[in-house]
């Protein structure tokens, strides 16, 4: 079977990848436990909470080198997983429990994240870092992204205008996290 552009993504929890599914597979995987919690649909989710951007402390602290990196909880490993793309895919690194909540306790977003689906992303600049709550098939995109347009030591022109493109892209999806959503 073919699937048309535009179609939905399930996270083979056990396998730590994603998988295309038509929309009628992904609706019988949204249920908690469907399949036994092995695949689970990507949902379509974009948040942001204004005033909750990471503050410099914050990345120091993670100690994030590039301008833009996301975070998710991975169930098969138990913790965190922060993620920077690049030119060479997308870097892993474990975020040890004290530290993703030394970091993100007192986070809206994260509190409202679910693991293994969605992810943290975040972007440093222009003197701010945003965060916003996405589906974890875009960070993927945008991994895909960087590696097709980086050239050079810092990615070129064109790697940073797919980057200021994927980040409008996401700012205008991203809606604003209701006043009622709990930490």
């Amino acid at each position: 079977m073919t699937l048309p552009p535009g179609h939905r993504h399930l996270a083979d929890t056990s396998e730590r990848a994603l998988v295309c599914s038509c929309t009628a597979c992904a609706l019988l995987f949204q249920r908690p436990g469907a399949g036994d919690g092995r695949y689970r649909a990507v949902p379509h989710r974009y948040l942001v909470d204004p005033g909750q951007e990471l503050g410099e402390a914050a990345w120091a602290t993670l100690r994030i080198p590039v301008s833009t990196a996301f975070v998710l909880r991975n169930s098969a490993l138990g913790q965190a997983v922060l993620c920077y793309p690049g030119p060479a895919g997308a870097t892993e690194s474990e975020l040890e429990e004290p530290l993703w909540r030394s970091v993100f306790q007192d986070n809206r977003l994260a509190a409202t994240l679910e693991a293994d689906v969605e992810a943290l992303l975040m972007h440093r600049a222009q003197g701010s870092i945003r965060c916003f709550l996405v589906p974890i098939d875009i960070c993927y995109e945008l991994v895909g992204r960087m590696r097709l347009h980086w050239r050079g030591f810092d990615g070129g022109a064109e790697a940073h205008a797919e980057l200021d493109a994927f980040f409008a892209t996401v700012t205008d999806r991203a809606r604003v996290l209701s006043k009622e959503a709990a930490v």
